[in-house]
């Protein structure tokens, strides 16, 4: 691909994204000292809690 047709493609896929409801927010870094968790929590857009990894035993 030349550099015109991959920017078109990155372009397209960034489109998709946020169509699907992603953000070009950062992610929080709940290790700095600015971290406020409460603030936080009120900028889920969605009120849902967020992806977990589920653990099962045995693995």
């Amino acid at each position: 691909m030349t550099s015109e047709e991959r920017f078109r493609a990155t372009d397209a896929m960034w489109d998709t994204y946020l169509k699907l409801g992603g953000s070009l927010a950062p992610e929080p870094d709940p290790q700095s000292p600015f971290f406020d968790e409460e603030e936080w929590r009120t900028l889920i857009a969605d009120g849902r809690p967020s992806v977990h990894c589920v653990r099962r035993s045995g693995v």
